[in-house]
């Protein structure tokens, strides 16, 4: 089974080919540009790499949120175009379960991957292994860093915390929770989108046209659309 994974979920951009067990190519950047006109291209020039052609594909894997609304919304158009127009499954996957997957493999402990979701906010959620299967503890999340860190607290386990924006937010949990938590390493903070494939890849396919993001909470300009609205439905 050929399967294409793409995340655009936050600032890195990640794509990559999965044949079966082997990974075949993988393409990751994390910069603060446009994916919308670099994911194709990405896409693209990883298929020709590595000679597979859009026919070969099997199956499509997304990265569905949270995350950045906008990132979020490009790679699951896209996703949702390919899968439609070849004619063939499209899974999704949470954002953050990219991160635990390939972080808390090895990990003895629970894993809390994040995302900065400003004003002292984040995206997270706790993950761990289980024989061998990743396992959700606590579903993804939003709430403040401080509130989590408290929580965490109460746990008798070490905590993993990995994702980009954890410089952000470090201070807290060292102060909350000092020896109980690990941080990962600069070099692992970005997505795998062949972790994202590998994960995707057994899983039930979705119907394409009702497929939708996970975004957790509403953008800022939509939910004030809602609230401005909510009379005139009345």
């Amino acid at each position: 089974m050929k399967v294409l994974s793409i995340d655009t979920s936050n600032y890195p951009l990640g794509v990559a080919l999965l044949d079966g067990d082997k990974v075949i190519g993988e393409y990751i950047t994390n910069v603060k540009k446009n994916h919308s006109i670099r994911v194709m291209p990405a896409i693209d020039m990883l298929m020709k790499d590595c000679d597979v052609k859009p026919a070969d594909l099997d199956k499509i894997v997304v990265a569905k949120g949270p995350g950045s609304y906008t990132g979020v919304r490009i790679g699951v158009t896209i996703a949702k175009t390919l899968a439609w127009t070849l004619n063939i499954p499209l899974a999704g996957v949470s954002s953050l379960e990219i991160f635990a997957a390939s972080a808390g493999r090895y990990f003895d402990g629970v894993v809390s991957p994040l995302f900065d979701a400003r004003r002292g906010q984040i995206y997270t959620g706790l993950y761990q292994y289980k024989e061998g299967q990743l396992v959700s503890l606590v579903k993804d999340q939003l709430l403040l860093s401080k509130d989590w860190a408290e929580q965490l607290s109460e746990q008798n386990e070490k905590v993993l915390f990995i994702g980009n924006d954890l410089p952000l937010h470090q201070g807290v949990f060292e102060d909350t929770l000092k020896d109980q938590a690990i941080y990962a390493a600069p070099t692992e903070h970005n997505p795998r989108p062949a972790e994202l494939a590998l994960l995707g890849r057994d899983r039930e396919g979705e119907e394409v046209h009702s497929f939708v993001p996970n975004y957790i909470r509403l953008a800022e300009a939509e939910a004030n659309w809602i609230e401005a609205n909510k009379e005139k439905k009345l």
